[in-house]
């Protein structure tokens, strides 16, 4: 019996010493090929959750790994990933070689590996914000990011769903295809912003970017001119898309996703070396996606394939080169458009008495967007504290087809049609050089950039001049019942003439030749090109006036642009030329009284817009000087208990001054006869937002935020006037208040569950004032509350989900001087494998 105690006791001493000794740990130090100490570098122990970050001496220490053979995986923001196999040996400490790191462009902009996977809501770096790699509590500028993982939680499909998750964010309108403007519309603080950047570069798109090949979306609030100058950023902030990039290694992933209305759609995302040494590596994401309609018509369909290959040429030269094609094709979403010159019959949209089944269009009648977007870069590493960036951006969309939207003619809502065949292209060229500095003078840090760059845009105009009124379409009930359909000269043709492609090109025929009858000098098709150059230089520089290795930091930014704007106008007519000049700076501080983890920042931020001159109706050339819209902010950033908690809170006030308003023209009997545009105008947005990212406990992640906004015209130059008075809310800005929250929990390995996980979120918009004027009164379209919920089970190999949208099915509009009836429930089933 003894010998059989001594025996358990033994055994059990060996199982005890197996369980305490069969862990190790390693040390290391990271630094770039040129020397330089590296800190916050990603360090990640493959096929585990384990990891951490270099210190400022770029050193960092991992331990309690168990024994084993293992893949280090180290990546930083600029430089190329690098995996170094490790053993680790029971109780055992083991020092591994320095790590060098190589400068590339290859790297994403933000990694989050398997060992740094605390948060994977939580941005921590952009290197597109301030176009220099700044950690987001170090930048004085707020911003918001939607990572891919966030939109494959959500198992979003349609890229405008992806930015419910941004704070102070509602879309005013969906895509309409139409030239020009045909993406969506977003209210952002009080102003209209749309999704017109990629990779921090111009990029055109008038339908909607394909999520499949989206590392993440970046919303940049605030005016932004001085680094992106006034064509495409608006007052309120912008909206910048940053792709995929490839990555050593072959991988990828195929997915399918159906769902309720039609839903079909497939992508695939696949990465290889192109060669041994991996100097050239290639990624291709691919989708195709049929989408149907809960209304009696409407469709989208389109196909999007986009290469990016990058090249290593040696450690300080590196190429990447990123081509985007969409083939889109889809009909209108219905557009009721409000009559802003005549009191409403109701003041209530719940109470107008839409059927909201109705599309009032025909799937013969669609609109085609082939959209194409080529991006270059060459980066190029000058010397330890000084790179260089040249990135080169071709854009062209086109559209092509038939628009059409309903508008309320007389205050009462019946609805009459209109219709137009467009056929519009824009071409853009987009050049930038930029040099970034990264050094010290003294004991100050400077973090620098100095660019150039160049913008062109080409606008061709091939469109119906004349909109067919009625033209075989009539005019409608709230209810969907016709009043009657109307031929091009008036003649009625009663209420059960077709709505398609024949009828419409044969009133379209019909009022050509009425209008080439009454005047044969009459052009009623477009022959419309006009043309755009901006020439534009900036400078920034980040001061850091603490030295790098205390516990606090403060930080000054300031930089400035100037911006030439060469406006050819028509490119047949010499006359319209106009140039002007424009200046933006942009001021900002932050103080970190505990370094890495709490900021209190402010800044003050700057956009414009030049106006093209405008032809009076009595022939005088009127000039504009460029609006100025000027910010204040300020606001703190905590990122704490290690990553698993950040939140930004900030105030704004944004003014702008010198805009530009349509004066409308009245008869002397008070009817509106036309419109000129008069500058002096002035509007001022404020309002506070406030975004919270956590990850209390470990497989629950959450992301919610809340945004109060208070909009109102200072000074109007039409007064009064169906619009732009003095004293109301501009219709661009969107409800007052906004919430949205969206949690997901992932059950861990100590669960049965292991793998399953579940999703719940919900959008809240307060009452939205679509219309605020003396003559149409305050027009409301309610608040709502949209609730989504997911459900899923994912392993290293695949990924399997359900998606329940608008879970209640609650019935609701959007609209910016419209009524658009938005979805009711829909369900997605999706699945992905991994390879």
């Amino acid at each position: 019996m003894k010998k059989v105690n001594r025996l358990l006791l033994i055994t059990f001493l060996c199982i005890a010493h197996t369980v305490i000794a069969q862990s190790g740990s390693i040390k290391g130090k990271v630094m770039s090929s040129s020397g330089k100490i590296l800190d916050n570098v990603n360090i990640a122990v493959g096929t585990t959750n384990l990891g951490t970050k270099t210190k400022t001496d770029g050193t960092f220490e991992i331990t309690n790994i168990p024994s084993g053979s293992y893949t280090l995986e180290t990546s930083y923001i600029g430089y190329t990933s690098q995996r170094t196999s490790i053993k680790i040996i029971d109780n055992q400490e083991i020092k591994i070689p320095t790590i060098i790191l190589e400068p590339s462009i290859q790297a994403l902009d933000e990694i989050t590996l398997k060992g740094d996977k605390a948060n994977t809501f939580l941005r921590k770096k952009s290197a597109t914000v301030a176009k220099l790699p700044l950690a987001n509590i170090e930048n004085t500028q707020v911003y918001n990011t939607v990572s891919a993982e966030l939109i494959k939680d959500q198992v979003v499909t349609y890229f405008d769903d992806a930015l419910n998750n941004v704070v102070g964010l509602d879309r005013l309108w969906e895509s309409t295809g139409r030239g020009n403007d045909g993406a969506g519309y977003f209210a952002l603080r009080g102003f209209e912003a749309q999704p017109n950047f990629s990779n921090g570069l111009p990029a055109l798109n008038f339908g909607s970017p394909d999520p499949i090949n989206i590392e993440k979306i970046e919303v940049i609030k605030g005016p932004s001119g001085t680094l992106f100058g006034g064509p495409l950023t608006n007052y309120g902030g912008m909206i910048n898309v940053t792709t995929k990039k490839p990555y050593s290694g072959f991988g990828g992933e195929v997915s399918y996703t159906t769902g309720t209305y039609g839903l079909n759609r497939v992508t695939a995302d696949v990465n290889t070396n192109l060669d041994s040494e991996g100097k050239y590596l290639l990624r291709v994401t691919s989708a195709y996606e049929y989408s149907g309609s809960w209304q009696d018509a409407g469709f989208s369909k389109s196909f999007f394939i986009a290469p990016t290959l990058s090249y290593q040429a040696n450690d300080r030269l590196s190429f990447l080169v990123v081509a985007e094609f969409r083939d889109a094709e889809q009909t209108n979403q219905p557009f009721l458009f409000l009559n802003r010159s005549a009191p409403s019959a109701v003041l209530n949209a719940d109470e107008v008495g839409i059927d909201r089944d109705r599309s009032f269009t025909s799937n013969d009648l669609t609109l085609e967007n082939p959209t194409f977007n080529l991006q270059a870069q060459v980066n190029y590493q000058i010397s330890d504290q000084w790179s260089s960036q040249t990135a080169v951006s071709r854009s062209f969309a086109e559209s092509s087809g038939y628009y059409s939207f309903l508008f309320d003619a007389d205050g009462q809502f019946n609805f009459q049609q209109f219709i137009k065949r467009e056929n519009f292209k824009t071409e853009t060229t987009n050049i930038q050089q930029n040099f970034k500095g990264d050094f010290t003078l003294g004991t100050l840090r400077n973090r620098v950039l100095v660019g150039v760059d160049y913008y062109n845009r080409t606008i061709t105009d091939n469109s119906d001049n004349s909109i067919v009124f009625s033209g075989s379409l009539g005019t409608f009930r709230p209810d969907g019942t016709a009043l009657g359909r109307f031929a091009g000269d008036g003649t009625f043709l009663g209420p059960n003439v077709p709505l398609n492609r024949t009828s419409v090109d044969a009133a379209i025929t019909q009022i050509i030749t009425t209008i080439l009858a009454a005047d044969p000098t009459a052009v009623p098709v477009n022959n419309n090109k006009t043309r755009e150059h901006i020439y534009g230089f900036y400078v920034s520089d980040q001061v850091d006036f603490l030295p790098q290795n205390t516990k606090q930091q403060i930080s000054v930014i300031a930089g400035v642009r100037v911006d030439v704007f060469d406006n050819e106008g028509d490119v047949f007519n010499d006359e319209d030329d106009f140039d002007q000049t424009a200046i933006s700076p942009k001021f900002g501080l932050v103080f970190q009284p505990i370094k890495d983890q709490l900021s209190i920042f402010g800044n003050y931020q700057n956009s414009f817009r030049n106006i093209a001159p405008e032809v009076s109706p009595t022939g005088e050339v009127i000039n504009f000087d460029p609006e100025q819209g000027n910010q204040l902010e300020f606001g703190i950033k905590t990122n704490v208990f290690n990553d698993r908690l950040s939140i930004v809170a900030s105030y704004y006030d944004i003014k702008v001054e010198d805009r530009v308003f349509s004066n409308i023209l009245l008869d002397n009997t008070g009817s509106p006869i036309g419109a000129l545009s008069v500058q002096g105008g002035e509007v001022e947005s404020r309002g506070f937002e406030i975004e919270v990212i956590a990850n209390p406990v470990p497989g629950l992640h959450i992301i919610a935020g809340y945004s109060h906004n208070d909009s109102e015209i200072l000074v109007s130059t039409n007064n009064p006037g169906p619009f732009d008075e003095v004293g109301r809310r501009p219709d661009t800005a969107g409800p007052e208040d906004l919430a949205n929250l969206w949690a997901s929990y992932t059950f861990q390995e100590s669960s049965m569950l292991k793998g399953f996980g579940v999703g719940a979120g919900f959008n809240y918009a307060g009452d939205r004032k679509t219309l605020d004027s003396s003559i149409t009164n305050t027009f409301i379209i309610p608040s709502y509350t949209v609730v989504n919920t997911s459900l899923f089970y994912q392993n290293q190999d695949y990924r399997i989900a359900l998606k329940l949208n608008n879970a209640f099915d609650e019935e609701y509009f959007r609209g910016w001087s419209t009524l658009n009836a938005q979805q009711p429930r829909s369900l997605l089933a999706s699945v992905s494998y991994r390879f």
